[in-house]
């Protein structure tokens, strides 16, 4: 496989359009140097991976989810958000 075609910050800068075309039409990532080091990558989002999110539920709402369903739910709601 031949190595990935590298360009600099100001061949991106001179040629965005392009060069973002290009990448959205490959199976690679190109690479965007400045002065000799990578700063950015252009690619194809179908090589992305998606990432997965770790969900935290909050305490308050654990706890009010475990109550029975009151009948006042602006109160609830008050009582969850507290002093905002």
């Amino acid at each position: 496989m031949p190595p990935a075609t590298v360009f600099t910050i100001k061949q991106l800068h001179d040629d965005t359009g392009s060069l973002v075309r290009r990448a959205g039409a490959s199976r690679r990532p190109i690479p965007i140097t400045d002065r000799g080091e990578q700063v950015a990558v252009l690619a194809n989002p179908a090589l992305l991976r998606p990432q997965r999110r770790n969900r935290v539920l909050l305490p308050e709402y654990e706890a009010m989810m475990a109550q029975p369903p009151g009948q006042d739910i602006q109160a609830a709601l008050n009582e969850i958000r507290g002093d905002r």
